[in-house]
């Protein structure tokens, strides 16, 4: 699934197409379930001729500030992306595979054409992704309830030891609940806590302040690497163990050679060192 990273590039991506820019023609796949309480047919209405002043994410949500509203809204759900005609294929973290060059996109469920020439898709094969309409973004389900962005608004070392006392879930299940922790998903959530030094299984109000502060400067440090190459994995430090977490092999080792063990947690297999978690 895309994470804060990928959909940080994909909000970039679309703000480089078109901000600034007067959408000229919408086209909306019949899709009841991506197009989420909204009829794909009053999606174009209410973007057709709106000019784009800016492109803004929280988490996993990205929108389109228009010169009105409503807003459209998008979340990528588990295979989403933002395409364009002339995107330089990248190594994302979520995908198997490097993406095709096909223009149209397969799976394309909306397609914005500018009034400079450029293209903008959504898609989203397996239709787990959304599309909504909003005048609020901000202020209206999902977004106002989404807790922290590790990018944007990570809070204080301090404030976040805060927010750990008051939690009994063990930590890995907090991380990746987006009312807490913004943007973070299942591949981040294993990198921190391994960089950190702490084990997945604990609950989060029994981690020391010092590990608190630990935990916190991995997470804003991993998201800001992350973003900082646009999500392309092949641009990760190799002694990530984003590298060796996949496929739950037997024989799996981080690049020290250290025993990568799996477990579930929270429903989600996870990734993790027990000679350098505690």
């Amino acid at each position: 699934m895309p994470e804060l990273p990928e959909v940080e590039r994909g909000r970039k991506l679309a703000e480089t197409v078109g901000r600034g820019r007067v959408i000229t023609r919408v086209r909306c796949a019949s899709d009841a379930i991506v197009y989420d309480g909204v009829n794909p047919g009053r999606v174009r209405r209410a973007l057709t001729g709106a000019r784009v002043m800016a492109v803004h994410r929280r988490g996993k949500h990205l929108w389109f500030e228009l010169d009105s509203p409503p807003h459209p809204l998008f979340h990528f759900g588990m295979t989403g992306a933002f395409r364009t005609p002339d995107e330089v294929p990248a190594r994302l973290a979520s995908s198997p595979r490097q993406r095709d060059g096909r223009w149209p996109p397969r799976f394309a469920k909306i397609r914005l054409s500018f009034d400079d020439g450029g293209e903008l898709a959504m898609t989203n094969s397996r239709r787990l992704g959304r599309i909504r309409l909003r005048d609020d973004p901000i202020g209206e389900p999902p977004i106002s309830l989404l807790g922290f962005d590790p990018l944007l608004d990570p809070p204080s070392p301090g404030g976040f030891a805060v927010l750990l006392r008051e939690r009994a879930p063990r930590i890995k299940s907090l991380l990746m609940d987006q009312a807490f922790a913004a943007g973070v998903g299942n591949w981040i959530a294993d990198e921190v806590l391994y960089q950190a030094g702490i084990d997945p299984r604990r609950r989060a109000r029994s981690l020391s302040s010092e590990e608190a502060r630990r935990l916190r400067a991995k997470l804003v440090s991993v998201v800001r690497r992350a973003v900082r190459v646009d999500a392309d994995k092949s641009r990760f430090p190799r002694t990530w163990l984003f590298h060796r977490r996949w496929g739950r092999g037997s024989d799996a080792r981080t690049v020290k050679g250290e025993p990568i063990e799996f477990l579930t947690i929270g429903g989600r297999t996870t990734a993790w060192v027990p000679s350098a978690q505690r």
